[in-house]
């Protein structure tokens, strides 16, 4: 790829702005079904957009016992990363992504950037409600961190042994697979890997049932409680990107099938499969569930999708084994 091509896809489309605003259309989306499932109006779809400008245009105010360089740093590091994350990721008709192998393993580890700069951003504020959010925050990352890496594994072992080698972690890899073979979503011994994907969801964007280490009724936004102006705005960016990231990663794994060739029509395919994701895996679930505590969180994590994600894992092993 040359340097130009990159520049366009890291920058404009599929990364870049493309991306920022596809993730603010995303919030502001849940956000207006989410109030009509609650029989309310709701904001208007483009009202994330009206808040990022209005927090940009007003002054970051930085505690005084706060440490200077890590509070001002600690948002751009969640918004670099799921910048990265948007430009990694391939649409299957539009775009391969940046990297051919072990992307897989990129991605894994961006998704760890938000929730890594929520807790440096908690740490250097000097609030006692960020050191609150920060413990939830570092505790539940642990626990939805390990069924990820099941589901990642386990993805990566079914293209491998199904291609005749080991585990695959190209992304592009895995989607050419699937448009060769069929959708993973259909393989049965993937089943129980998917359920446990679309669980690990919302625990990773941080939202209800799961939204603790920023419980505002308890700790009033906890992490976020000393953020302001333009600091604040780049972590509304961060949650709307990590939502299109999540929602991408999960098409790219399990149906990334476009239809037909022209770019267009997979694009609003595309869009249209990643919001069936959001409605199903954060909206929804907000309307249905209460927040959990952090301990019930906790559990869950270590419990349900852990143990989704071994089903699939020991039955893909034994079913290439068996053969």
């Amino acid at each position: 790829m040359n340097i130009a091509g990159f520049l366009v896809n890291a920058l404009l489309f599929p990364g870049g702005l493309f991306a920022i605003l596809l993730g603010l259309f995303l919030t502001g989306l849940d956000r207006k079904i989410y109030a009509r499932l609650q029989r309310r109006v709701g904001p208007p779809i483009y009202q994330p957009c009206i808040d990022i400008v209005k927090l940009s245009q007003k002054e970051m105010v930085i505690p005084k016992t706060a440490n200077y360089t890590a509070f001002r740093l600690a948002p751009l590091l969640g918004f670099a990363g799921m910048l990265a994350a948007t430009a990694v990721i391939p649409v299957a008709g539009i775009y391969s992504g940046l990297y051919q192998s072990g992307d897989l393993l990129v991605v894994l580890y961006l998704l760890s950037a938000p929730a890594l700069a929520l807790v440096i951003g908690a740490s250097a504020s000097g609030s006692p409600y960020s050191s609150i959010g920060l413990s939830r925050e570092i505790s539940i990352m642990l626990a939805y961190e390990v069924p990820l890496l099941l589901v990642f594994f386990t993805i990566a072992m079914r293209v491998g042994m199904a291609t005749g080698g080991t585990a695959i972690f190209s992304l592009s890899s895995i989607v050419n697979f699937q448009l060769s073979h069929g959708s993973l979503l259909f393989d049965l011994t993937l089943l129980p890997v998917f359920v446990a994907f679309l669980i690990c969801i919302p625990g990773t964007l941080g939202v209800v049932p799961f939204d603790i280490p920023e419980a505002e009724t308890e700790i009033t936004e906890g992490p976020l409680l000393e953020y302001s102006g333009m600091g604040l705005a780049m972590f509304k960016l961060t949650g709307g990107l990590k939502m299109l990231v999540l929602a991408a990663l999960t098409v790219t794994l399990f149906f990334p099938v476009g239809l037909g060739d022209f770019w267009l029509v997979n694009l609003v395919w595309f869009i249209f499969k990643c919001i069936l994701v959001m409605f199903f895996t954060t909206t929804l679930i907000r309307a249905m569930q209460a927040r959990m505590r952090i301990d019930q969180a906790y559990k869950f994590y270590l419990l349900v999708p852990t143990a989704l994600a071994l089903v699939s894992l020991v039955l893909t092993a034994t079913s290439f084994r068996v053969g």
